[in-house]
């Protein structure tokens, strides 16, 4: 049998062989209940992460701000570069299932003494070569390169699964921004309202007071409920600015003015409502979760790798061509030239490496498996505290809302009853501030129920669509 036929036999051995050392892979159990608590059962519930960000967020505004973070913005640009470099790298690593085959060419010149040359004088010998091969290519016949690629291939698919959650986190942040900002700018309007309500109360008692109607303390606590809506109205717009920027920051470009929100109370239908009863298997499904398990997948595969460590590895180097002792006769008739070097190599004493590099990669193997129980048991956690937080919002926003309408009523009746001479002042400005509290808290569990609605659907992996 001729060298070639023998080089092509094994090369097709090489390439036919599948036979890895992986261990099977077996998903590992999830370390949390079957299903979520406080979730009401829903028949036919359409899972999150199957609802597109697009159908999700319902305001037009919302969703132009969206789309311009998820194209301008840096951290997102750096999970989808990422991408593009660890598909460069399983690339590489692919190569090495196939020989590289190159070209080569060059010129020997050798001078010889006169007192070791065969004529008796100082004689030059010049070869000339030109050949086409492959050098110290792997037989992988126990999948040490192939358990390289599957380990390649899975880092590879990590970073895929990187991107989309980081795309989840930033539909997220963007979402909860521009909720926050709009909820800052209904307190702002709220601050401005009581502060100019304030001031025609507090030029009211001032007149009063000049007049002798009232006292002085009267006037004294007028003006103390007057500043504080002066410095609440000041606090708030620096809020207003520092959540403009921060959008701009998230949206990785400046966000133009007609895309942001008025106030909280046009933002709420923004935010569709999530129907809860969904098992604790869509975890499975979060990009976080896929990614450690693809982790877990490229520890499994580099324990193949080093079980093959221990078997013989076989390479091969051949090239064939031509030589000529001089240049113009180097494609002349009879120059051909061919070597054929198999090499086998029999791991004998390694001093335990091997050993304990098979053991590197199964605590490897293992530390992922931890990892992965604990991210499902974190992406439990995130969804059971939203439903919980969800569970008593209606209740929250129902007695906030009952609470603000009565504080107002509460306020028009003291102040009937001041002007009447009934009830004091006092009575008057603690009524005031007594409305105001409630105001603001209403705004607040109104910020928070929508904010429920973008952590629940980003709690069950929906958004990197």
């Amino acid at each position: 049998m001729t060298p070639l036929r023998t080089l092509t036999l094994a090369l097709a051995a090489a390439l036919a062989s599948g036979c890895t050392m992986i261990p099977s892979y077996e998903r590992p159990a999830a370390p949390v209940a079957a299903s979520f608590p406080n979730a009401v059962p829903a028949a036919a519930a359409t899972p999150a992460d199957a609802i597109a960000w697009r159908d999700y967020f319902a305001d037009d505004r919302l969703r132009e701000v969206i789309a311009l973070a998820l194209a301008n913005n840096r951290d997102l640009r750096v999970a989808a570069l990422n991408i593009e470099k660890s598909r460069a790298q399983y690339r590489i690593q692919r190569a090495d299932l196939l020989p590289a085959i190159g070209a080569s060419g060059g010129m020997n010149a050798q001078r010889l003494p006169a007192d070791l040359s065969s004529s008796g004088e100082a004689t030059v010998n010049r070869s000339y070569s030109a050949t086409i091969g492959f050098s110290a290519y792997e037989l992988d016949f126990f999948g040490r390169i192939r358990s390289l690629n599957a380990q390649a291939l899975e880092t590879y698919l990590v970073t895929e699964e990187a991107r989309r959650s980081a795309q989840i986190s930033l539909v997220a942040e963007v979402a909860n921004t521009w909720l926050t900002l709009a909820a800052d700018r209904e307190r702002l309007v709220l601050a401005r309202s009581t502060y100019e309500t304030r001031q025609k109360t507090s030029d009211l008692t001032r007149r009063s007071f000049e007049a002798g109607a009232v006292s002085a303390l009267d006037l004294h606590q007028a003006e103390t409920l007057l500043h504080n809506a002066r410095a609440d109205a000041a606090r708030y717009r620096s809020f207003v600015a520092q959540d403009e920027n921060a959008l701009a920051l998230i949206a990785g470009a400046p966000v133009p003015a007609e895309l942001l929100p008025a106030t909280l109370t046009d933002s709420i239908s923004a935010v569709a409502e999530l129907p809860a009863g969904v098992p604790s298997e869509v975890l499975s499904r979060r990009p976080d979760i896929l990614q450690a398990e693809r982790a877990l997948r490229a520890a499994n595969a580099s324990i193949g790798a080093a079980r093959a460590a221990f078997f013989p590895s076989i390479s091969l180097t051949a090239a064939a061509g031509s030589a000529s002792s001089t240049l113009g006769g180097l494609f002349d008739g009879g120059s051909g030239t061919w070597s054929f070097i198999p090499q086998i190599r029999i791991p004998i004493f390694e001093a335990g490496r091997l050993q304990a590099s098979l053991e590197v990669a199964e605590v490897q193997r293992d530390i992922n498996v931890a990892q992965y129980e604990k991210a499902i048991q974190r992406a439990f956690r995130e969804v059971a505290d939203a439903l919980a937080e969800r569970a008593t919002l209606a209740e929250q926003l129902d007695a906030r809302r009952q609470l603000a309408e009565a504080t107002e009523s509460g306020f028009r009746l003291s102040e009937a009853r001041y002007k009447s001479g009934v009830d004091s002042y006092l009575g008057l400005l603690d009524a005031q501030r007594t409305q105001y509290a409630a105001e603001l808290d209403l705004i607040g569990v109104h910020l928070a129920e929508a904010a429920n609605r973008v952590v629940l659907y980003k709690a069950l992996g929906g958004g990197w669509q």
